[in-house]
Order: structure tokens, then sequence, then C-alpha cells
């Protein structure tokens, strides 16, 4: 019998905390660049037997930024040192495919699901942020560049991960033969951006191929994401919006030979939680009295894609404001509700400082559980990535009294169903194409 659909469930790590202020609740860890912090969030989310833990990243650095973006450590060596720590959750983080080389990426994650056992998970993002292209003397490209230079990179890392075949490394004493030259083929990729002879000096993946994570909502975005990824990451403030996103990723699919299953949507989420809803707003409207002009107008001027400091902040926001080009998730979210609510540019920073752009959620754990519930089961999305406020508390809180709810509802798993990342999302192990 088929197994009823069940949500999948990822948490944004943030060591500061997702809120702009959160590292000044009490408790609250204080530190991305504390190790000890990490692993502690990570034993949390398999205790929740969650999916994966993520870890975002940015190539450029402001110090009125938030403060785990201002200060932070480089992800994917984060996540090497987490895959001594962990047994089931997935690993996954960002890197950019504007600035790096596919042969780069490909052999760090192929080491990376070595390391975790099969945990690894990519999120190929094409780095919106103008100012990273200072740090590497290029010219920043412009937005549907990025996603066809994208195209050609995600393509040349899978097809990398394929260069070796599932018993290539055969180790026999008898004839001293280590590695069957049969199974172990050179990509000879020759392309519009890249060049790439292959293979890597790694062998077959645990998982095959690890996990590709995609957050692209433009219409470039959804092409490669409908096409390559297997999780989806996706902004949202409305269910509506939220329910037309989902159908209109997964109706393109078909286009490229893929079913609807196999990309799980995950939207972003801010839990805040209270043994009454008072008791939740009032936690909500204390975070949000740590915010200052400062330093969620940075946010915000990075989330639209230009300085918005000289606007007054009671002045309601402009109805004509073009997408930017950078970010069209994010800014396409936060206008959309800016422009249906009649917000100021004051609600927008505050917006901004809350959970920087993404949908909060303030209630007592059954009021987050229904709500959860309502957006799953009217196809709004496949599960969530969970956007704690501040760590570790705001992450055991759901994990202790939203996760016991949602099991007994019999929309989340009890326990784990295997070992890798691909098991927990109900994705099969591909083969390699090449062979």
């Amino acid at each position: 019998m088929p197994q009823p659909r069940q949500m999948h469930l990822g948490v944004f790590v943030l060591g500061t905390g997702n809120h702009i202020a959160g590292w000044r609740w009490p408790g609250a860890a204080q530190s991305f660049e504390d190790l000890s912090v990490v692993q502690e969030i990570a034993r949390i989310a398999e205790r929740g037997k969650f999916d994966l833990i993520f870890l975002g990243d940015n190539l450029s650095t402001d110090p009125g930024m938030h403060p785990s973006f201002a200060a932070r450590f480089e992800p994917i060596t984060m996540l090497a040192a987490l895959a001594a720590t962990t047994t089931h959750v997935g690993l996954g983080a960002t890197a950019s495919t504007t600035y790096n080389e596919p042969y780069t990426v490909a052999r760090q994650f192929a080491s990376l699901d070595h390391l975790s056992g099969g945990r690894a998970a990519w999120n190929a993002v094409t780095s919106s942020g103008e100012k990273a292209a200072l740090n590497y003397g290029r010219e920043h490209p412009r937005h549907d560049a990025r996603y066809e230079i994208a195209e050609e990179f995600v393509d040349v890392v899978r097809g990398l991960w394929d260069c070796w075949d599932d018993g290539a490394v055969v180790r026999d004493h008898a004839t001293g033969r280590y590695i069957d030259p049969a199974k172990v083929k050179p990509l000879d990729h020759e392309g519009r951006f890249f060049r790439v002879k292959g293979p890597l000096p790694t062998s077959r993946c645990p998982q095959g191929q690890p996990i590709v994570l995609q957050a692209g909502s433009s219409e470039p975005g959804l092409n490669l994401a409908a096409r390559t990824a297997d999780v989806v990451f996706t902004v949202v403030q409305d269910l509506g919006e939220a329910q037309a996103g989902y159908q209109a990723l997964k109706s393109r699919m078909a286009r490229f030979g893929r079913h609807p299953d196999e990309i799980a949507v995950l939207p972003g989420v801010m839990p805040v939680l209270g043994s009454t809803t008072a008791e939740a707003r009032e936690k909500l409207n204390r975070l949000q009295g740590f915010v200052n002009p400062g330093n969620a107008l940075v946010m915000l001027s990075s989330r639209l894609g230009q300085d918005v400091s000289h606007y007054p902040l009671d002045a309601l926001v402009p109805e004509d404001l073009p997408l930017p080009d950078t970010s069209h998730g994010f800014a396409g979210a936060m206008l959309a509700k800016a422009w249906r609510e009649r917000m100021t540019w004051r609600d927008l920073f505050n917006l901004a400082g809350a959970a920087r752009g993404h949908w909060v959620v303030a209630g007592t754990p059954e009021e987050v559980a229904d709500t959860l519930q309502q957006w799953f089961e009217s196809r709004a999305c496949d599960g969530f990535n969970i956007l704690p406020a501040w760590f570790p508390g705001a992450f055991e809180e759901f994990v202790d009294q939203v996760v016991p709810l949602l099991q007994r509802r019999g929309l989340y798993r009890r326990d784990y169903r295997g070992n890798m990342l691909r098991d927990h999302l109900g994705l099969p192990r591909p083969r390699s194409r090449l062979f």
C-alpha cells in the first residue's frame, strides 16, 4: 500500500538566530562562529527527525548586516565537521554557481557525501549580491545571464558525479587491481561557459548523487528547479500565493520528463510559540523591540536590491517599485505583501528584521501545528524550512511542542526510515548516466 503523504522538515541554521536580533534573547547563542552551537542544533534536529539542516552563505560582508551574515564560517567546512557528530540528518550548504568552478563544487559535495555516509545536499544559487563581484575581481552578471551560467554549471557538476560507476573500486588483492578502469570515464564537457575534462578523484557517492537544493522563483529559476532540483526553498507570505507558486513549479516538471513528487517544496517559516496566543505575540513584540532602523534597513535594502534608506519610514511603499536584478523571490513576496496590506516602510523593515523576509507564525503549539497542516494539506507545500528566531531555545520549543503534534496527526515521521538524505526524502538512488 502507498504510504500516506507526510511533511518534510528542514532547519535554516544561523547561529545568532534567524531573527535579526535573536541573539539578544535571554539564553540565546551569541555566535555563528562556535562549532558547539551548531553541533547542538544538529542534535536537536536529529531528535526531531528532521530531513536536513541547512547552512546558507554570503560572499561579502557588512558590519550592519544580520550578525550571522557578517561573521560566519565557510559552510561546507562546517558541515564536514558536523558529519562526524551526526548520524542521520541531511547536511545542506550553499555554493554559488557564479563565483565557483563546477569541478571544485562537485568534488566538495562528493567528499561530504562520503564523509557523512550519504547525507550531502548542495544549494545551487546564482548569488544575487553585487558586492560579491568585488571580492572575486569580476563583473556581476545580470539576472538572466547568471541563470544561463547556472544551467550549465549544474549539468557539469552532476555529470562529474556520474563519472564513476558503482563497483569501480574493486581492491582485488589477487591481481593487485584497485580500480576497474572500465567503470571510470571522463566527462569531456565543452560548453559555452565551461570546459571540464573529469573525472573527479572521488568514487561514486553513497547517494549516487548528492541532493540538489534550489531557491529561485523567477522564470529562469523555476525552469532550472523543475529540471534539476530535488528540494526547492520558497519565500512566501500568503497561502494563495504559495499554492499558485507550488502549482507553477510542479506543473512545469513534465516538460523535463519528471514527476511532481520528485521535488519537495519547503517554504521558510519562523514559528514563535507561547502557552497562549497572547504570550506568543508578546514574544514576537519583544523580539521586534530589539530591531532598529539601521540593521533592518540594511537587510531590507539587500532584499529589494536597492538603497531604501531615503524613504520616509511612515510613507506607504510605492506600488511602482520594479523587481530588482538580485533576488526575485524575496523582493516579490515582500512587495506583494506590502501592496496587499498597504504597508509603510516601517512595516516592511520590521518584516525584514523579523525573519529576513520570510513568513512568521506566532501562536500556541496547537495553532502553529494547525496552520502548518492547513498549508501542507492544501498543497501549498510539501513541508517547511523552519527558521527559529534564536538558538537553541526556539528550535527546542518547536521540536518538543509542535513536532509531537504533527506526529500524532500522522503528518510527520516518528523515526528515520534509512540513513541517507534520499531515504528521508523518499527519492531513489540514481544510476550513473554515463554507464
